[in-house]
C-alpha cells in the first residue's frame, strides 16, 4: 500500500469520485438521453412522446459532419424540422436540449409567439406532431462541439400551435 497506507476508506472514495468526475465522458449523449430530455419537456406541456428514429438520426449525422470544418450554427434546410447547438468546448447533448428548452419563459402560448428572445426551438422541441426524433454531436476542427436534432414530421408552422 505505501502512500496510501494512511488513508482513510472515505478520503479514497472521495479521491475516486473526483476522478471519475474528472475523466471525459460521454454520458448524456446516447440516443436515449435525447429521447428522455425531449420528452421531460413535452410532458411538462401535456403533449406525448417523442421517439428515437434511425433514419431521422443518419441524416443529424450526416449534417452534423458537415459542421466539422466550421462548426457554424447554419441549418440544412432539409426535410426534417431542426435545432442546432454549439460550443467552444465540449456540450452534451442533454446540455443542446436543455438550452432550447430554457426558452420555454419566451414562449406565450395564447398569443403563440415569443414574447422576449428566441423561443422558436423550444416550440420544435414540444411541437406535438413531431414524434420522431434522430441526433447527432461531432466534435469540430477547432475543438467545440455540434449538436443537432431533427424532427419528423417537422414542426414550427405560422399560425398553428406546437400543443
Amino acid at each position: 500500500m505505501g502512500l496510501c497506507k494512511n488513508i482513510s476508506p472515505l478520503s479514497l472514495f472521495c479521491l475516486m469520485a473526483l476522478a471519475l468526475l474528472l475523466l471525459p465522458s460521454h454520458a448524456q449523449d446516447s440516443r436515449q438521453d435525447y429521447v428522455n430530455a425531449h420528452n421531460a419537456a413535452r410532458q411538462q406541456v401535456g403533449v406525448g412522446p417523442v421517439t428515437w428514429d434511425d433514419t431521422v438520426a443518419a441524416y443529424a449525422l450526416e449534417y452534423a459532419k458537415s459542421r466539422v470544418g466550421d462548426c457554424n450554427l447554419v441549418h440544412s434546410g432539409g426535410r426534417y424540422g431542426e435545432n442546432i447547438a454549439k460550443s467552444d468546448g465540449d456540450l452534451s447533448g442533454t446540455q443542446a436540449v436543455d438550452l432550447w428548452v430554457s426558452e420555454k419563459p419566451n414562449y406565450d402560448h395564447k398569443s403563440n409567439s415569443c414574447t422576449r428572445q428566441e423561443c422558436r426551438h423550444y416550440t420544435q422541441v414540444v411541437w406535438s406532431k413531431s414524434v420522431r426524433i434522430g441526433c447527432a454531436k461531432v466534435r469540430c476542427n477547432n475543438g467545440g462541439t455540434f449538436i443537432g436534432c431533427n424532427y419528423d414530421p417537422p414542426g414550427n408552422y405560422a399560425g398553428q400551435k406546437p400543443y
